[in-house]
């Protein structure tokens, strides 16, 4: 499937190529560069933020497709295919899980559906995270995803970059109100540390993109309301049950963490 008006400008900077960047992958521009060297440079050791918000995605995927019978995913804002993708970690335990991977950034369509084109079970979807029926409603979305049977929404470092008056609350509502009793809900979010740290990489990511919002654990939570939180709760992301099945990318363990993996904070919820 194509979409009309996919086109990369490579002369503006994409959330989604810094965060590749900033993971070591080569699907970005100079302009893309320029950004998150400002992090490695300005901001030493802020790289652990997409590290740890990254393997906390891996292993929370593991968790639900080990430990319940959810075998659809929505991966919303999804970025750049990198390693150990959703699909990969679930169809690893269970092959014959589906994911929808949704993206606006026209460079992760492009590279996702290339890479995704043999894999039947999976599809990448055109379409705004803010826009959510636009996402429930898309022929892609109705060909995999089946809402009579539970499913796992997956919000990975996206609601950071929905402002608050574009109301973050309202768009897990959506998803809430979409999915059957049993379904599950990951969100990792930039997580506030009322210190410089976060204040300058704030500020940086609103002068760059006009959004970027860190919020604190309370807030992030909130996101969350009317779903039931699981263990350990609403924690610095390489704190999110770092001994789980696919742990592959720990990033924390006994260790005391960093000031930086403590701005990055994950949790998982279910609707009962």
């Amino acid at each position: 499937m194509t979409d009309e008006g996919l086109c990369i400008d490579p002369t503006k900077p994409s959330i989604a190529r810094v965060y590749d960047y900033l993971l070591g992958g080569k699907d970005n521009y100079a302009v893309d560069r320029e950004i998150g060297d400002v992090f490695k440079r300005d901001l030493p050791g802020s790289v652990a933020i997409a590290f740890a918000n990254r393997a906390a995605l891996i292993r929370a995927v593991g968790e639900i497709v080990t430990t319940t019978d959810v075998r659809q995913f929505i991966d919303l804002g999804s970025g750049l295919p990198t390693a150990d993708n959703v699909h990969q970690v679930a169809q690893r335990h269970a092959p014959e899980s589906r994911v929808v991977y949704v993206d606006i950034d026209p460079q992760v369509l492009v590279h996702g559906r290339a890479l995704l084109e043999e894999n039947d079970r999976t599809r990448v979807v055109a379409a705004d995270v803010r826009k959510p029926d636009d996402i429930r409603s898309h022929p892609d979305t109705l060909e995999l995803i089946d809402f009579d049977r539970p499913v796992a929404v997956m919000f990975s470092a996206i609601l950071h970059h929905v402002n608050d008056e574009e109301d973050p609350t309202a768009i897990v509502r959506y998803w809430r109100e979409q999915v059957p009793s049993g379904s599950h809900f990951f969100v990792s979010h930039f997580r506030s540390g009322n210190n410089p740290e976060t204040l300058e990489a704030e500020r940086i990511l609103q002068q760059t993109f006009g959004r970027g919002r860190w919020r604190t654990d309370a807030e992030i939570e909130s996101l969350l309301d009317g779903l039931e939180i699981l263990d350990p709760g609403i924690v610095p992301a390489s704190l999110w049950r770092p001994d789980t099945v696919d742990n592959r990318w720990n990033t924390g363990g006994e260790r005391e963490l960093t000031v930086w993996e403590r701005l990055i904070a994950a949790g998982l919820a279910r609707k009962a």
